[in-house]
């Protein structure tokens, strides 16, 4: 089976990951990165894996897209990329496609 990884980095990333994975649709784990180091921003380096979706790909990348939005306005420095197989994706300038595309590895 195919999964996605993520890789969030910047202030509270913790909290964002878990906020991600309650309400968009995507189903799997994360963790706090080895490498992190907690500081008084919060937590700087999550890294998580996908390994389903519930709903429709282009609704779940419509939330995922929605939610890096409304997370990055709050914070200054904030970085989420999407892996699967040889597709990567920088959520700055993600289209919903360009998500989709990331979305449509754990089908095939």
């Amino acid at each position: 089976m195919v999964e996605i990884k993520l890789s969030l980095e910047g202030e509270d990333v913790d909290v964002a990951a878990e906020r991600l994975f309650e309400t968009t649709g995507l189903q799997g784990t994360w963790e706090v990165a080895n490498t992190s180091q907690p500081t008084k921003e919060g937590t700087l380096a999550v890294i998580g894996t996908v390994v389903g979706i519930v709903g429709g790909l282009v609704a779940v990348a419509e939330q995922i897209r929605k939610w890096y939005l409304e997370y990055k306005k709050s914070k200054k420095k904030f970085d989420v990329v999407l892996v699967a197989k040889d597709v990567r994706v920088f959520l700055e300038d993600a289209t919903v496609e360009d998500i989709c595309a990331v979305l449509e590895e754990l089908e095939n």
